[in-house]
């Protein structure tokens, strides 16, 4: 089992294969870790690890990471680690995959390094249609697992809940003005349920400048021509 150390943080990882990297951001939501690939309608691994190099992280506190909690904490603190980490294998540029909450760890990446990101490939990202509720009850469940800890403390956890998702932005990292000035290739996978709403996924394809949407995606010949889309956009975006 690989560990990175980001300051007073532990980070998981795996490297599979060979070629040009590429960042997976894990679904999960605040369990985000590597594990969660495999309930994926195809696990994004398997599918690149022939043509890329392939980096998987468990998120802090998910999975095997684990990370002191502060309430200044947010999604930069989650996009320092994803991008300490990358420069730890030497890898200065690299293409980024996340689904569900991988979707707003992505664009945030390429909000705070833009330089760094190549392309994003976006997978039912999550995102704000009347569900707020959903969110902090997702949150809550996650929390309460880590409170007997004494690095977790009651004040810090409420301070994060508060910086990742009791905002107005319908993205949760952002909002969608910031957004359309992202000039980074993106390719959206659409979502279809309350956490991942068909709406976000068309407005970020709608809004990037130099996004495409793919409708369906998760099952038959879909899942695997859409795989075979994505392996196809990464490479088109890899020099």
């Amino acid at each position: 089992m690989t560990f990175f150390y980001n300051g007073g943080c532990r980070i998981h990882y795996t490297v599979s294969g060979s070629g040009p990297a590429v960042l997976l951001l894990a679904p999960g939501g605040m369990r985000s870790a590597i594990s969660f690939w495999d309930n994926a309608p195809w696990n994004p691994i398997e599918a690149l690890q022939q043509n890329f190099t392939v980096v998987a992280m468990d998120q802090r506190n998910a999975g095997q990471s684990f990370g002191i909690i502060n309430a200044e904490d947010g999604w930069d603190t989650y996009a320092e680690d994803q991008l300490a980490l990358m420069s730890h294998l030497e890898f200065e540029r690299f293409a980024v995959a996340g689904m569900c909450i991988g979707g707003p760890f992505a664009l945030n990446l390429i909000r705070i390094a833009p330089a760094r990101v190549r392309a994003a490939v976006l997978m039912q990202s999550i995102g704000r249609d009347g569900n707020y509720d959903l969110f902090l009850q997702m949150f809550d469940s996650w929390a309460n697992e880590l409170l007997p800890h004494d690095s977790r403390p009651p004040e810090a956890i409420a301070g994060l809940r508060a910086n990742l998702f009791e905002n107005e932005a319908s993205l949760f990292c952002m909002v969608e003005t910031e957004l359309s000035a992202m000039t980074t290739p993106m390719l959206i996978l659409r979502g279809d349920d309350s956490y991942h709403p068909s709406v976000t996924s068309e407005m970020i394809a709608a809004t990037a400048p130099h996004a495409e949407l793919i409708a369906a995606w998760k099952e038959g010949d879909e899942a695997a021509q859409a795989a075979q889309q994505m392996e196809a956009f990464l490479a088109q975006h890899s020099g």
